[in-house]
């Protein structure tokens, strides 16, 4: 017959080995409900990233970037030739119903390499009228002579009561020159000149007052030609 005080012991040792099975049980249980949540926050995170509707941040920014440069198209590729707007001036009719404007653009095209041109439109709208006066000038394109960057030798030229002179600089002096002068130089590739407008100061006088100076400007290839010479024997 056991004693009490065994049969206390032995009722201790069995209640403390349940709690501690009890205990792993549930450390268990809930280990697996972590690994349960965190399977299925990444399973979320992974469906949202591949889903065909969503889209992740840097796919977006990709996105973006591949329709802009789309949309520049030949914005990286440069221009034939070089428009610059001399003026734009604006033009009011008043009519039964209020007023009408109207447009004029005066604008100066080249290539930098010896070709230069201007013209003269009209139209509604601005750049309509811009548009129109670039459609001239392209037609009516002349030969500006370039020697080392500037001008072969001085020159005047004339237009109404418009005078402009130009005089060859030596190098790194810039085009010394005002609004329209100074569009027509860089325009055609001039890189040094020295000018003067004199008399009226109207910006579509001075424009026709220096391609007539353009006009009369002697080609030192064509004068070599017309005297049997050479571009050296001539120029040195």
């Amino acid at each position: 017959m056991a004693k009490p005080e065994d049969v206390k012991t032995e009722e201790i040792l069995e209640d403390d080995a349940d709690l501690t099975a009890d205990n792993s049980a549930d450390e268990d249980m809930s280990a697996d409900t972590s690994a349960e949540e965190s399977s299925d926050t990444s399973d979320d995170t992974s469906s949202a990233v591949s889903a065909p509707s969503g889209r992740s941040r840097g796919e977006g920014r990709r996105g973006r970037g591949r329709d802009r440069d789309r949309g520049d198209g030949d914005g990286g590729r440069e221009k034939e030739f070089v428009e610059k707007l001399v003026k734009l001036n604006r033009t009011a009719k008043v009519v039964k119903g209020g007023r009408r404007f109207s447009f004029s653009a005066l604008t100066v095209i080249g290539d930098r390499k010896g070709r230069v041109g201007f013209g003269f439109g009209k139209a509604n709208d601005v750049s309509e009228a811009i548009r129109k006066s670039i459609d001239k000038a392209k037609r009516n394109m002349v030969h500006l002579p370039i020697k080392n960057g500037t001008i072969p030798h001085e020159i005047t030229g004339f237009f109404k009561s418009s005078h402009v002179l130009l005089k060859p600089a030596r190098s790194g002096t810039g085009i010394i020159a005002g609004g329209p002068v100074r569009a027509i130089m860089e325009a055609g590739g001039v890189t040094d000149v020295l000018s003067k407008s004199i008399g009226s100061s109207s910006q579509y006088n001075v424009v026709k007052a220096t391609f007539n100076c353009i006009s009369k400007m002697m080609d030192a290839k064509k004068i070599a030609r017309n005297r049997g010479k050479s571009l050296v024997d001539l120029w040195g």
